[in-house]
């Protein structure tokens, strides 16, 4: 092989080596930082619930676009709130494209006649996409407060009493609740990214919170202070994370961000592959977009050091992936011409520990037991080490483009409440020609495995062969899925043409 080729392996396996396992070690400080709150949180006092000539206004936020399946289940939960109804406005912010668009206006003609202050918000263009139909709403929002709910939230009746008590300092500009989810149980995909989920939730934002550490807000679930929007600039569009690019701001500009783990708002899981990766693809883009445009700012501002460090981490988070990627293609070079760089390995392993003794410690009802909690950790893992070519993909697009891009979001069908057969095809997710790049580097793998076999130990044969089965537990499952799906509308077509 080329010696420059191999020297750059070798560069390119230490740089990636050192730097990810500072990702790893970022996930065991905040695992360390969240059990010793733990402690401390049993001698906390309940926060006294708000009196009835105290209420503020509030406007609650329900950005739309495409969800026929699950609106109707939103607005009703929205409405059954347990709120005075002169001080609730609703908005309702329809950027729907398809036959949503009629259905939510039909629905907000109801509740209107009904003596909801509810208000339809309907955009031709989407321009600015969710932040852009957030920020266009807000000049007619009447509330001192705004809470924002993603189409397939169902925000608990008491949700808005137990939020507002802790906007009792003025200091606070955001709350963010826990997610909760309706269909943990559906399969073990859907066990796993609920358990990845319980992780940040669970821990890594309390952890946050706890310790005056900047956290983000997660787009849905939460709510703002309507003057800290304001102040911080409000809802920005040259991002595909607006929600953590406001966060970021808001907090440069003194006002906190606060993490309420007993206030559970559930949502649904993305219970196909092909969705899952759509979403990943968005957030990690949006992300790095996010990093480039808050960094210099952050880094350069009056937060404490460990403030500044933390939040560095936390905005590169998805830099890991593509790491992994890094490691993986260097590893047969190095390990064939320049073995004795392994001797830094060992590293790698250590702070791999940090995510898994995260998603040890995360409380999450898809688990059951230290067996059953084992096998999801596992299946975390495979498709945290899977999802490394998708989330790669989109890290390098955030760099090598300038404007933020199309928001794609990840379509919800509501699983609880409707069959297969009767979903619009439209909502399902298109199959990625990345599976078959995929496939490739889980051959890669093996084969990497196969050429080093002798110079690898068990840890490095391990981590190899979890690349391989992480490829192919990511691209096997989006396969069989869209196999399923193409089966039923072959079927669906049958059915049609035999009763034509």
């Amino acid at each position: 092989m080329n010696k420059d080729i191999v020297n750059l392996s070798i560069v390119v396996y230490i740089f990636s080596t050192l730097w990810i396992s500072i990702y790893g070690y970022h996930s065991l400080i905040l695992s360390i930082l969240y059990l010793s709150g733990q402690k401390k949180k049993k001698s906390r006092l309940a926060l006294p619930a708000l009196s009835e000539d105290s209420l503020p206004h509030v406007t609650i936020q329900l950005p739309i676009f495409n969800e026929k399946y699950v609106v109707r289940r939103l607005l009703k939960a929205v409405t059954e709130m347990d709120y005075p109804g002169k001080l609730l406005q609703i908005q309702v912010l329809d950027d729907s494209t398809d036959d949503t668009a009629r259905l939510v206006e039909e629905l907000v003609h109801i509740y209107q006649t009904k003596g909801f202050d509810m208000v339809y918000i309907h955009r031709q263009d989407r321009s600015g996409f969710k932040a852009g139909a957030m920020q266009n709403a807000l000049k007619s929002a009447t509330g001192d407060f705004v809470a924002i709910f993603d189409a397939d939230f169902i925000p608990p009746k008491d949700w808005l009493r137990n939020m507002l008590p802790h906007f009792a300092e003025k200091q606070i500009g955001c709350v963010q609740s826990r997610w909760g989810h309706l269909n943990i149980s559906q399969s073990g995909f859907t066990k796993a990214v609920a358990l990845a989920l319980d992780g940040h939730f669970q821990v890594e934002q309390p952890a946050r919170s706890d310790n005056s550490l900047i956290m983000g807000f997660n787009g849905s679930g939460g709510m703002w202070r309507k003057a800290c929007i304001d102040d911080a600039g409000g809802w920005q569009a040259d991002t595909l994370t607006e929600d953590l690019d406001l966060s970021y701001r808001a907090q440069m500009r003194g006002w906190q961000v606060k993490f309420i783990g007993d206030l559970v708002v559930p949502a649904e899981l993305p219970d196909e592959m092909a969705a899952f990766k759509q979403q990943q693809y968005r957030w990690a883009k949006g992300g790095i977009q996010t990093a480039r445009k808050i960094l210099p700012n952050l880094l350069a501002s009056d937060l404490p050091l460990s403030a500044r460090l933390m939040g560095t981490l936390h905005l590169t988070a998805y830099v890991g992936q593509l790491l992994m990627i890094l490691i993986l293609l260097s590893f047969l070079p190095v390990g064939l011409y320049a073995p004795q760089v392994f001797k830094i390995f060992p590293l790698t392993i250590l702070a791999s520990f940090g995510p898994v003794f995260l998603y040890a410690i995360a409380k999450s009802e898809s688990c059951h037991g230290w067996l059953e909690r084992s096998i999801v950790i596992l299946r975390v893992l495979l498709i945290g080490f899977g999802m490394s070519l998708n989330t790669s993909v989109a890290i390098l697009d955030a760099l090598s483009t300038k404007n933020a891009g199309t928001f794609v979001r990840t379509p919800k069908i509501n699983t609880m409440g409707y069959a297969n057969k009767n979903i619009d095809r439209n909502y399902q997710v298109k199959i990625s020609p990345m599976v078959l790049g995929e496939i490739l580097l889980a051959l890669f793998a093996f084969y990497t495995i196969y050429r080093l076999l002798p110079k690898l130990g068990f840890f490095g044969v391990a981590w190899l062969f979890l690349y391989a089965a992480g490829y192919l537990y990511v691209s096997g499952l989006n396969l069989v899925q869209e196999w399923q799906v193409s089966r039923q509308i072959n079927m669906e077509k049958k059915n049609l043409r035999s009763n034509g």
